[in-house]
Parts: structure tokens; sequence; C-alpha cells
């Protein structure tokens, strides 16, 4: 927040992930609540259901113009690296490169030096000042399929909400549109 001079952070979990595949009994409302516990305790942060209310497949693009009506002194994408790398594959990757600055938390394995080519090198891509980030999701909820701990991982909330519920304890199932992430 403080290197890029943010007001504030929103944290926006997807809706129906374009390119991703949907974990089996676990619902928008779930992931939705998880985010708000991880959040909640941090100051000037917030979550939006912008894409889990939405009919469909979230894309980032699409988020991207709705949300620019409610922030009319500007927003910006926070994203790994290794995420923004996958670019070609989002819906309108070029509109959404020139639509805001995409703030980037460095991911192992990415070098900054991947984004000084097209359709990179006109776009506004600040790297964030920071340890490379080694955490996935997807490795998170493998772990909790094999049935090993997640502790420290997560907050001890989101630990305590995935075992109450029985989250991430099936197979995952395909998203309904894997043509166009993002």
């Amino acid at each position: 927040m403080e290197q890029c001079g943010l007001s504030e952070i929103v944290f926006i979990p997807n809706g129906i992930p374009p390119h991703k595949q949907v974990e089996s009994g676990v619902s928008k409302e779930d992931r939705l609540h998880m985010v708000e516990l991880a959040v909640n305790p941090l100051p000037r942060c917030s979550v939006s259901r912008i894409e889990i209310d939405r009919d469909g497949p979230s894309y980032t693009i699409d988020t991207i113009r709705a949300l620019k009506d409610d922030y009319p002194q500007g927003i910006c994408f926070i994203v790994g690296a290794d995420r923004l790398l996958e670019l070609n594959t989002w819906r309108e990757p070029e509109a959404l490169l020139q639509s805001v600055p995409f703030v980037i938390a460095p991911r192992s394995g990415v070098c900054l030096h991947a984004f000084d080519v097209t359709p990179y090198e006109n776009a506004q891509i600040v790297p964030l000042d920071m340890e490379e980030v080694d955490l996935s999701s997807s490795a998170m909820r493998e772990r909790i399929r094999s049935g090993l701990p997640i502790d420290g991982e997560v907050p001890t909330e989101i630990v305590e909400y995935i075992e109450k519920h029985g989250l991430y304890q099936g197979a995952m199932t395909e998203s309904k549109s894997l043509q166009q992430g993002g």
C-alpha cells in the first residue's frame, strides 16, 4: 500500500473462473467468506462481491471496466508476476494492459526482464519491492486433499472454516468455460 501510495486495497474473489478448475463442494460464498476472514483485520482493505455476484465467467477486463466508475481517483491491478505472464490466455489482453497500471508481486522463477517484451513493454508495470511469494492456493488445496496441514500458511480463521465445512476434500471439476481466462 505504501510503495504505490494506495488509499485502499480491494480484494476480489473470482466468481466463476474462466480458465481454472472449480473445486467441487466449495461455493462462491465459501470463497468470499474466506477472503473476508483474511482481509477483515487489515486496515484500509476490503472485499468486493463484484465477481461473485456476476452471472457467467468473471473476466478481469470486465471487472476493471466496471470498477473504474466506482473509483474515479484511479485503480491499479495487483497480481503475481507469474499470473501476469499468462496474460495471453486472458480476455482482451492488449486492452487490459492499457486499462490500468499493474502492480506485480515477485514470484519464484519469474525474472522482471520477462516484461520487457511484447505486449508488456508499453504497459505500466510496477514491481513491488518485497521477497518473492512462494505460496499458491492450488498448493494449499492439494495439501488439504493429501491430509497435510496448512497451519502457518494461511490464517487460523480460514483453517478453522475449511475444517468446519469440510472444504477441499473432493475432486476438482472443470469450469464451464475454459476458453479465455482472466
